[in-house]
This record gives C-alpha cells, sequence and structure tokens, in this order.
C-alpha cells in the first residue's frame, strides 16, 4: 500500500521548507505543497476545504470551532509568530505617540477576526487599560476596497463598530477620518516608506520584549488545519506531520544561529538568533500544546472577550487527543 497523497497549502517559510521540499519526510504521507499568498489559503480553505493541510489564522480556526464547524481540526504547529504592538499605524503629523492616546479615539481594522487584531486589542484592553468601547472601530481595506471573505464574529454589546465598504484604511487615514490603523500586513504606503505613514511607536521592540517577560505570551498567528474527515479516517497523520514539521523547524533553528555562514541576507542574523534563545530557551520556536499553553489559553480567552468567537473554546478542543501531548 503506497503512502497517503496529501495536498498541503502553507507558504514557503525557511522553517516549513525542508519538509515541503523532501529532505524531511512525514512517515506514511507523500505530500504536494500548494504555495499561495495567505490570505487566499485563508479563505479558500475556510470557504472550500480545497486541501487536506492548510495553513490556517489562529482567529478564523478559533472562530470556525467555536462555530461548531465539524469538519475542522488541526496539529500545534505555528508556522507564523509576531508580537503586534508595532503593527499600529498613524500619519506623521499625527500628534498620537503612545498607545494610551487611542481611548476616545478612531481606528481602522481590515477585520474584526484577525489573529493580530485579536491580540493588539487585548493589550490595549488589559495592559493599556482601554475597553473596546472606549474606540471607535472602522472595518475596511487597507490600501483598497474591501473584497475578502470574512468570518462573523459578534460585536460585543456598546462597541462602536462601522464597516465601509467604498473607501480603504490608508485613504480615510490619510484624509483625517480615523486616527490609527491597526494590521497585520503592513500598508502599502508604510513598505514604501512614505513619509506621510509612521508608526505609533516608533521603539516597539523593548516594548514586546517587555510584554514577553511580563506575561508569558509570545503570540502565533497562524495554526496548521486539517480536514477533519481525513483525519477520522486516518489519525495517525496527525503525529506524523507533527514530527516532519518539527524536525524542519528544528533544521532552521540551527542554520539561524549558524555564526560560521550567513544563511540570510540580514546582517547579524545569528546574533538576533541568539539573543532570542536567550529569551525563549534552546526551542525559539515551539510547536506543541504544553509548551505553548500559556498563550493558548490567553488566546482562546481574547478571542470570547472580544466576540471573535462565539463561545468559550478549551484549548483541548482545537487539537486532537493523540497531538495534545508531543
Amino acid at each position: 500500500m503506497g503512502d497517503l497523497q496529501l495536498d498541503i497549502a502553507i507558504s514557503d517559510y525557511d522553517h516549513i521548507r525542508d519538509f515541503i521540499d523532501g529532505k524531511v519526510t512525514a512517515p506514511g504521507i507523500a505530500i504536494n505543497h500548494i504555495d499561495l499568498p495567505v490570505e487566499d489559503i485563508f479563505s479558500r480553505f475556510t470557504e472550500h476545504r480545497e486541501w487536506h493541510v492548510s495553513e490556517m489564522s489562529m482567529a478564523r480556526f478559533v472562530s470556525l470551532i467555536s462555530q461548531g464547524d465539524d469538519n475542522l481540526t488541526g496539529i500545534p504547529v505555528f508556522p507564523s509568530r509576531f508580537f503586534r504592538q508595532h503593527a499600529i499605524y498613524v500619519t506623521t503629523d499625527s500628534p498620537l505617540t503612545t498607545a494610551q492616546e487611542l481611548a476616545g479615539k478612531r481606528v481602522g481594522i481590515p477585520e474584526w477576526v484577525q489573529t493580530a487584531i485579536v491580540y493588539v486589542r487585548a493589550w490595549l484592553m488589559h495592559d493599556i487599560g482601554i475597553p473596546l468601547s472606549d474606540i471607535h472601530w472602522f472595518r475596511a481595506g487597507i490600501n483598497d476596497l474591501a473584497n475578502w471573505s470574512q468570518v462573523k464574529g459578534i460585536i460585543p454589546q456598546g462597541v462602536a463598530y462601522e464597516e465601509v465598504m467604498d473607501r480603504s484604511l490608508m485613504d480615510m487615514l490619510l484624509a483625517g477620518d480615523l486616527d490609527a490603523v491597526i494590521c497585520a500586513h503592513p500598508p502599502d504606503l508604510f513598505q514604501a516608506r512614505d513619509p506621510r505613514i509612521r508608526r505609533l511607536i516608533a521603539e516597539f521592540q523593548p516594548l514586546e520584549e517587555a510584554y514577553w517577560k511580563k506575561s508569558q505570551i509570545f503570540p502565533m498567528m497562524h495554526t496548521v488545519a486539517l480536514r477533519k474527515d481525513i483525519y477520522d479516517e486516518n489519525p495517525w497523520i496527525g503525529p506524523s506531520l507533527f514530527g516532519a514539521f518539527t524536525e524542519a523547524k528544528n533544521r532552521s533553528l540551527e542554520r539561524a544561529l549558524d555564526g560560521n555562514i550567513c544563511r540570510f541576507p540580514i546582517p547579524w542574523c545569528f546574533a538576533y538568533a541568539e539573543k532570542a534563545r536567550d529569551m525563549f530557551g534552546d526551542d525559539f520556536w515551539p510547536y506543541g500544546v504544553e509548551a505553548n499553553r500559556p498563550t493558548l489559553e490567553a488566546f482562546v480567552r481574547f478571542c470570547h472577550e472580544q466576540g471573535a468567537s462565539h463561545r468559550l473554546v478549551s484549548v483541548d478542543e482545537l487539537y486532537p487527543e493523540n497531538v495534545r501531548d508531543l
């Protein structure tokens, strides 16, 4: 009997590459890798389950589980992780310089159920002291008109929220109709180094490091989701895939720490990796439920209190029993 053929849609990360290139294999599985923009991966898997295994936004994943999606499960692999205090943008001439000043302001977001925004809102609520209801929220496309699928959230009672379909967030920000924008993907104008746009918090890294030290939350943006019908028929694929993703990741961490050959086109990349190891431990990009339980527990709570999920989901609901202890 041959290997089980699985289509896997996931971005071409360095810490995934050895698996998708075949240098690392998952026993019993032959993969067909599909590389698309993550927004397309998320929407097509959410709406049509076009492949067996898919990179998935954590907020979408938790929200769909909370809504009773009966053909969705996952493995505790986290391809993308980011602290997100840096993800707030204002105009260069804005008087705002701190997160505390966002109270009472008009803030744009591309989606209510977006992982990065869940984390930023939670930070504003719990660390800065700004309730959701103290901000007027506007949803629109970042650079263009909104045109992608969303997972439906529940806007909490008392929260001012508007959807704008005929303008972009950048248009509204530059026109003075928004005070700030929160988004995972940096705006095109910011990426192009347009002098009219800046981050709210210029020196964000010390702030994000302090957040980690205080909370022990290392935000995961994405997880790896699977069609539950495939998993139920072949539950052994969970540990097999988890092992392959983990081995590929471990090889990538070794490359990042290589002080002999610069494996990435970033000056001092090995020094940055060493700093991460000093801060997070030898495995500074951990997979697995138990290694990430503090972050997972916090995230499902954040999703519930913000209405990104329709009920409070337990961490153990997210991943099958045979991968929870890996």
